[in-house]
């Protein structure tokens, strides 16, 4: 469990995303945790923009038939400064950043499984973009590969500071 991990090696960890059972029997939560180095849950973030394409002939997929949407924009204290927490899709979304800025956020998280179709040419300027309005370090992990249902994802984790510069 992440909870070990952070808690045996005494860090900070922001857990990816993961599917988190909800009072509705047939939907979960994309949920993001972030662990402190005893283990503890600091924040929990909830993915609020869920992805949907209808691109006839050759993807059809809504992720609010089976996930259901968080409702609370997170940040947290670190020893790094106040964290912002973000899934995936959200990077599609300005506003949602331009809040987290507002909370004081000096660092966003993105973990993320960008489609290599979309990826190539969005994943980078919209990090790079969202960096730049809010003055932000943004951290982004994508997953990378192709699933055994064919999904294959773009990859090109990447941090990226206030100027918008890769570092």
């Amino acid at each position: 469990m992440l909870q070990d991990v952070a808690r045996r090696n005494k860090i900070h960890l922001v857990g990816g995303s993961f599917f988190e059972k909800t009072t509705e029997e047939d939907k979960v939560y994309n949920t993001n945790l972030f662990l402190g180095p005893d283990g503890s849950i600091l924040s929990v973030y909830r993915k609020i923009h869920l992805f949907e394409i209808d691109a006839p002939g050759e993807v059809v997929f809504d992720e609010a038939q089976v996930i259901e949407s968080g409702k609370e924009v997170v940040i947290a204290d670190s020893p790094f400064g106040v964290i912002g927490f973000t899934i995936c899709y959200d990077v599609r979304f300005p506003e949602l950043y331009r809040a987290l800025a507002d909370r004081q956020a000096d660092i966003i998280t993105v973990p993320a499984a960008f489609a290599m179709k979309t990826g190539k040419d969005h994943w980078e300027p919209l990090l790079r973009a969202r960096a730049i309005e809010n003055q932000v370090f943004i951290l982004a992990a994508s997953q990378v590969g192709t699933k055994p249902n064919g999904f294959t994802c773009y990859g090109r984790s990447m941090i990226i500071d206030p100027w918008g510069t890769v570092l």
